[in-house]
């Protein structure tokens, strides 16, 4: 009845600090680049913000409650940069301490987006100093918890958070540098390398990162759509690899555009290829692309619009189903990718899926009191069989976390779009387990015993 998996393999749920924490100015936390771009006028789909989102800093302890009730033994979740700069670290010593009395094992990220908009009015990520501070956020939190806390990721989502927010204007800090982002993109992967060292030299047991990828494939043979597909994977998907597992950028355009001096850059590649216990894979779908047609109107193939002096455009991937958020379903390509990066990577670390999962547009529980979302069972079970289908054809991966534990504020789009397992009442804040909550625990405990 549900997808069998070795002994050993670990469940888990992801969240993101910003998207659930709510408490805005708790402590004495300051703003960070999301709360900047939330009150810009049309930045956020309805005027939404996320000062209160789904108000787990105060519900932390019921949350975990849910969490761990599901029998999961992992729980991805990241730390809110601003408030640790705040000093406010006791919460995180509550929500940890809460995790394990539950059984159930921290996996925390340092960076998941939320900047700080001190460090952003000095430059943010195209500052190389911020690489530098990211340290420093590091280290602050493994003094404090790496006593309980053995796992640990670094960064997430480097090239979405650097096309979205720095190529483009979709998402903080709305730079629209085009190409010209690509210093962002090093001073990201330098801030992981950083990390590294710093949490290896206070012991860390266990280092990651999550990093999303996805297949790329070409409109048609046309050599100019075959180019621009290469072009566009080697920019999102490999700019953000090859220098963590093979201690190069793909591409010897892309090597020269981030900006750095040679030297320098062969000493930042030597860190940042530093050794990983673990790497994170996030996948949702795939992406198809062709050499710009002069004329054809792109928008609304991507959940933001690629500028059309760029040398690749997206066309729709074609599927039988898609999410309510308008993204293909395609498991198999969850398949593909694993299979590619074994193949691209020989020395590739074990592989956990940290981010899988799929808005739909739930609707509140009925008279009997459940949310019944079966097209997200459905999607599970498909994409933890494509998980399979690649330990199969000789990929190791070693656990998958559903994207995400509980509804939230999912940036730009607002609130519409739902990917918990657990239902926010976002005028109550009452939550309720949805049947895939059920599924998942059901699915964890038919597992064979470690």
């Amino acid at each position: 009845m549900y997808p069998q998996f070795p002994p050993g393999f670990r469940f888990g749920m992801s969240t993101s600090a910003y998207q659930i924490e709510g408490a805005a100015d708790a402590g004495g936390k300051g703003p960070s680049i999301w709360d900047t771009f939330t009150a810009r006028p049309g930045a956020v789909r309805h005027g939404q913000d996320a000062r209160v989102a789904s108000d787990h800093y105060h519900r932390y302890a019921s949350d975990v409650d849910l969490i761990a009730e599901a029998g999961v033994h992992d729980y991805r979740f990241s730390f809110s940069w601003p408030r640790v700069l705040a000093g406010d670290l006791d919460f995180y010593d509550r929500l940890v301490d809460r995790l394990l009395a539950s059984g159930v094992r921290p996996v925390p990220t340092l960076y998941h987006w939320d900047l700080p908009q001190e460090l952003e009015d000095a430059g943010g990520w195209m500052n190389r100093d911020t690489a530098h501070r990211l340290a420093d956020h590091a280290s602050a939190l493994v003094l404090r918890l790496g006593d309980r806390v053995r796992d640990w990721i670094t960064m997430n989502e480097m090239n979405v958070h650097t096309l979205y927010g720095y190529a483009l204007a979709d998402h903080a800090p709305a730079r629209g540098l085009g190409l010209g982002a690509l210093p962002a993109a090093h001073h990201q992967l330098l801030a992981h390398g950083l990390a590294v060292q710093v949490l290896r030299t206070h012991g860390a047991g266990s280092i990651g990162v999550a990093q999303q990828h996805f297949p790329v494939t070409a409109a048609s043979d046309d050599p100019a759509d075959v180019e621009a597909a290469a072009i566009f994977s080697a920019l999102t998907n490999w700019t953000f690899s090859d220098p963590i597992l093979l201690g190069d950028y793909p591409d010897e355009l892309i090597r020269a555009g981030v900006g750095v001096p040679e030297a320098q850059l062969d000493r930042d590649l030597e860190l940042i290829r530093a050794r990983l216990d673990f790497y994170g894979v996030n996948y949702y779908e795939p992406t198809m692309i062709e050499a710009p047609k002069a004329g054809k109107d792109y928008s609304g193939v991507l959940e933001v619009d690629i500028p059309a002096d760029m040398p690749f455009s997206p066309v729709p991937v074609k599927s039988d189903e898609r999410t309510d958020f308008g993204w293909a379903v395609v498991p198999a390509g969850l398949t593909d990718i694993l299979v590619t990066l074994r193949d691209r990577y020989p020395d590739l670390p074990p592989v956990i899926i940290t981010e899988n999962g799929a808005s739909f547009h739930d609707s509140p529980p009925g008279p009997d009191g459940r949310v019944h979302d079966e097209r997200r069972i459905s999607y599970l079970d498909a994409h933890l069989r494509a998980v399979s289908d690649a330990i199969t054809a000789g990929v190791r991966v070693d656990g998958y976390y559903v994207w995400s534990a509980i509804d939230n504020f999912e940036w730009a789009a607002g609130y519409d779009e739902r990917f918990g397992l657990i239902y926010v009442d976002f005028s109550t804040l009452e939550r309720t387990k949805k049947d895939s909550w059920f599924w998942y625990r059901d699915l964890i405990a038919a597992q064979p015993r470690n």
